[in-house]
C-alpha cells in the first residue's frame, strides 16, 4: 500500500528549478544529494539541466516509466500537470503547491476538482499545501526541508508543514532519528488513515507519532488506531480545541460535549497516547524509541539530592505508577555499602558527593530488584561530581536490561557532554524529574491498553421498529425537539425503567391523572418549545392534593404561556413521585467526525456547574460502559460511603449500553439526554425520570 511514495524506482519532479531559493530547486536537489537510488527526472520547459541532470519539457517526454510525480508548479497548472500524469500512466503524486482550500473560495473549487481527477482514475495523492515527504530507508526526500533526517525508528506525519521543518531541525540536536516523515497537507486524498494502515507493518517503525488539527473519519481512524496501537505505540498531537463547542447546543450533552471531548474518548477507544504539547510528543516519543516496555508499574528512583528526589517521588504518587518497594535482599545490600548518613529506601539517596562508582553498585543492585520495573536516575552536578563517567556507567547498565532506564540530568553548561554520551547510547534525559516520571507512565500506560482485552459486545432485545416508525412520523412534521411524553416513549422502547406519568389538557384532566397515579406526584409543563423546564420554575414536586393539583396547574401553565407566548403549551405531565436513589445523567451528542458521543456524570440541576462527566463514542461494549462510570471524580458517592448501600452500578452499565444501542440504531438522533436517571441500591434498578431528545 502506498508502495510508491515510500520506495519508488523512478520520480519525476514537475516544477523542478535552477534558481537557488526556489521551492523546486530546494527539493530536487534533496532527491539528488542524499544518496536515493532510484531515477530521478526534473520536469522544466525553460531548462536544459538542472544539477548536471537533464532536464524534460514535459513528463511525456520522459522515457521511462515514473513511480511518484511531485508537482511543484503553481495551483492554477496543478489540474492540467495531474492530466499529464494520467496519461503517462503515473499512479502517485505529491502536490507541494499552495493555494487550494486554505487559500479560500477559488482555491476549495480547485481542490474539489482535482480530487475529482484523482479519484476518477485511480491516482493516489498526497497534498496538496505539504511539504513532502521523506523515507530514510530509501534514502528518498521528496521535500523541501532543509535537512533530511538520521535514519530512526520513529514515523512522523503532521498537517503543518512549518512544523515538520521546525522539529527535523530540533531533533538532530537530540539523537532523534525517523523511519518516516511526511507532511499531509490539506489531506484532499491521503490523510492519516491511509498512512496508519501504511506503517503498521512497517518493520522499520516501532513508534508513530501524529501532529493532528482533524479526521475525515472518525470511526475509521478508531478502527484503524486500534489495529495499529495493539502492535506500536501510537502518539498524537491533536490542536485546535479552543474552539470546540461553538455550534448551539439544546441538551446538557451538546453544552458539554465539543470535539476535545469527542477526540479524548476516541484516543482512549483505541489506544492512542494524547500529548498536551509537542515537547511532550517527543519526550514520549525518546522513551519508546530508546528503551523497552517496563513489566509493571513499579519505579525506582536514584538520585544525589535529595530535593529533586522528592519531587520526583511527588510526580509517582500523581500519576499511575508506584514506587516499588525493595526486596530485603536489596535493603540489606545498599545499607552495606552505602555511607551511613545515606537513604537506601526508595528514592535512594547516594549523596551529593557520589561519584561514578557509586552510582554504578547502586544502579546495578536496584535493576536486580525484581520488584523494579523501571529505574529513574536523578544527577544534581556537584562539585565532586563525575558526570560523565556516571554517563558512562549508566548507559553501559542500560544496554544489558530490559528494564527502561531514563535520566534526569539537571543543569546546564556542566552536563552538555554527558548529555551527548545517553543521546548517542540511547538512553533518553529530561531536564526535570517530572518529564521523566511523565514518560515512563506513558509507557505503563500503553502495556495496559495492550493487554486489554477485546471489548465485550451487548445487545438488548428492544422494540426497534417502534422508534422507527415512531421517529419517521415526527419527521414528517417538521419538529426537531421531542417533547419528554414522546421522548419518554422512546427510551421505554429500549428498555428504560420509567415512572407512571399521564398528560393532562386541563385542570380536571391534572386532577383525574394525580389520582388515578396516587399522591403524591410531580408536575411538570408540556410543550416541544421549552427543552429546561426547572430554568422557570416548569417542575412541582411533592404535589399532596387536589388543591394543590389545580393551583399548580394554573400556575405553571400561565407562567410559561407569559414567559414564553410562542411556545406551544399542550398542558401539563402528572408522574408518579420518585424518592431516593441519587441521580445521574446520560446523555448522547452526534459529534461531526466520530458520530455519537456518550456521556455519563451526576445528575440533576447541578451537571453543567460540576461538570462531573465522562464520554465515550458508539458503539461501546461492556468495559467501557464500566470504565465511564468509574472515571467520573464522585464514582465514590455511587459505591456508597459513610455506610451507605452502593447504587446498583450494574443496571447504570446496562442502561449505557441500551443508550449506545439507541443512538447507533438511529443516527437521525442527534442530540438527547437522560436526566435525572435515578439509581436506587444494589438491586433495586434505574428509573430515568425526564428525558429529552433532538433529531435531525
Amino acid at each position: 500500500m502506498l508502495e510508491h511514495f515510500f520506495s519508488p524506482k523512478t520520480v519525476a519532479v514537475v516544477g523542478a528549478s535552477r534558481e537557488e531559493g526556489k521551492v523546486g530547486h530546494d527539493l530536487f536537489k534533496n532527491l539528488v544529494k542524499h544518496g536515493y537510488k532510484g531515477k530521478v527526472y526534473p520536469v522544466n520547459p525553460h531548462a536544459d539541466n538542472i544539477l548536471g541532470i537533464k532536464t524534460y519539457t514535459a513528463i511525456k517526454e520522459i522515457p521511462d516509466k515514473i513511480d511518484l510525480a511531485v508537482i511543484v508548479v503553481p495551483a492554477p497548472y496543478v489540474g492540467k500537470t495531474v492530466d499529464e500524469c494520467i496519461e503517462k500512466g503515473i499512479d502517485s503524486v505529491i502536490v507541494i503547491s499552495a493555494g487550494f482550500k486554505e487559500s479560500g473560495i477559488d482555491g476549495t473549487a480547485r481542490e474539489r476538482e482535482l480530487y475529482q481527477k484523482i479519484n476518477r482514475h485511480s491516482i493516489r495523492m498526497l497534498g496538496p499545501n505539504c511539504l513532502g515527504l521523506i523515507d530514510t530507508q530509501s534514502a528518498l526526500n521528496a521535500s523541501f526541508a532543509a535537512d533530511m533526517p538520521a535514519p530512526g525508528n520513529i514515523a512522523f506525519f503532521s498537517q503543518s508543514g512549518a512544523l515538520c521543518t521546525s522539529i527535523l531541525d530540533w531533533a538532530v540536536n537530540e539523537c532523534i532519528g525517523f523511519s518516516k516523515f511526511i507532511s499531509m497537507g490539506n489531506k484532499t486524498d491521503i490523510n492519516e488513515v491511509d498512512l496508519i494502515k501504511a506503517i503498521e507493518n512497517d518493520d522499520q517503525t516501532k513508534v508513530v507519532l501524529i501532529y493532528l488539527e482533524g479526521v475525515k473519519n472518525g470511526a475509521e481512524f478508531i478502527g484503524t488506531a486500534k489495529e495499529m496501537t495493539k502492535k506500536k505505540p501510537m502518539i498524537v498531537v491533536k490542536s485546535g480545541g479552543t474552539t470546540a463547542g461553538a455550534k448551539a447546543a439544546s441538551s446538557h450533552t451538546g453544552t458539554l460535549a465539543g470535539s476535545e471531548n469527542a477526540f479524548d474518548a476516541a484516543f482512549k477507544q483505541s489506544g492512542i497516547l494524547r500529548a498536551v504539547t509537542i515537547e511532550e510528543l517527543f519526550d514520549y516519543a525518546r522513551i519508546f524509541s530508546f528503551q523497552q516496555l517496563p513489566g509493571g508499574p513499579h519505579i525506582a528512583l536514584i538520585t544525589n539530592a535529595g530535593g529533586p528526589g522528592i519531587i520526583a517521588a511527588d510526580a509517582v504518587e500523581r500519576s499511575k505508577l508506584k514506587m516499588a518497594s525493595f526486596s530485603k535482599n536489596t535493603i540489606d545490600t545498599l545499607r552495606s555499602f552505602l555511607p551511613a548518613m545515606a537513604n537506601v529506601y526508595n528514592p535512594v539517596d547516594v549523596l551529593g558527593d557520589a561519584k561514578a562508582d557509586r552510582y554504578k553498585f547502586v544502579i546495578e543492585k536496584v535493576v536486580e530488584d525484581p520488584n523494579v520495573d523501571a529505574v529513574l536516575i536523578i544527577l544534581t552536578p556537584q562539585a565532586m561530581t563525575e558526570i560523565e563517567k556516571t554517563a558512562e556507567v549508566i548507559t553501559e547498565i542500560s544496554n544489558r536490561t530490559d528494564k527502561p532506564i531514563v535520566t534526569s540530568f539537571m543543569g546546564g553548561k556542566r552536563i552538555e557532554n554527558s548529555l551527548k554520551i545517553m543521546c548517542q547510547r540511547k538512553v533518553p534525559n529530561y531536564s526535570f524529574p517530572e518529564r521523566a516520571v511523565s514518560a515512563i507512565e506513558a509507557m505503563y500506560k500503553y502495556t495496559l491498553w495492550q493487554k486489554r482485552p477485546a471489548p465485550k459486545a451487548k445487545t438488548f432485545d428492544v422494540q426497534k421498529e417502534n422508534v422507527a416508525s415512531f421517529l419517521e412520523k415526527m419527521k414528517q412534521t417538521g419538529r426537531q425537539h421531542l417533547n419528554e411524553e414522546e421522548a419518554r416513549q422512546v427510551i421505554s422502547a429500549y428498555g428504560f425503567r420509567i415512572p407512571k406519568s399521564i398528560l393532562a389538557a386541563s385542570e380536571p384532566e391534572a386532577v383525574k391523572a394525580a389520582e388515578e397515579i396516587g399522591y403524591p406526584v410531580v408536575i411538570k409543563i408540556s410543550s416541544p418549545d421549552i427543552l429546561h423546564k426547572s430554568d422557570f420554575g416548569g417542575v412541582r414536586v411533592g404535589i399532596k392534593n387536589e388543591t394543590e393539583v389545580r393551583n399548580c396547574f394554573c400556575d405553571i401553565t400561565q407562567k410559561a404561556r407569559r414567559l414564553m407566548p410562542d411556545a406551544e403549551i399542550k398542558g401539563v405531565l402528572v408522574q408518579q413521585m420518585i424518592t431516593g436513589g441519587k441521580e445521574v445523567i446520560l446523555g448522547m451528542s452526534r459529534d461531526p467526525q466520530f458520530g455519537p458521543l456518550l456521556m455519563f456524570g451526576l445528575g440533576g440541576i447541578y451537571i453543567e456547574i460540576l461538570k462531573d462527566v465522562s464520554f465515550r463514542i458508539a458503539p461501546i461494549g461492556l468495559n467501557e460502559a464500566e470504565e465511564m462510570i468509574q472515571e467520573i471524580r464522585s464514582f465514590p458517592l455511587l459505591k456508597g460511603t459513610r455506610g451507605e448501600r452502593p447504587v446498583d452500578i450494574n443496571t447504570v452499565v446496562d442502561n449505557i449500553l441500551r443508550l449506545s444501542q439507541l443512538v447507533t440504531d438511529f443516527p437521525e438522533i442527534i442530540e438527547m439526554d437522560i436526566n435525572p436517571l435515578i439509581v436506587f441500591p444494589e438491586g433495586g434498578g434505574t428509573m430515568a425520570l425526564d428525558a429529552r431528545i433532538t433529531i435531525s
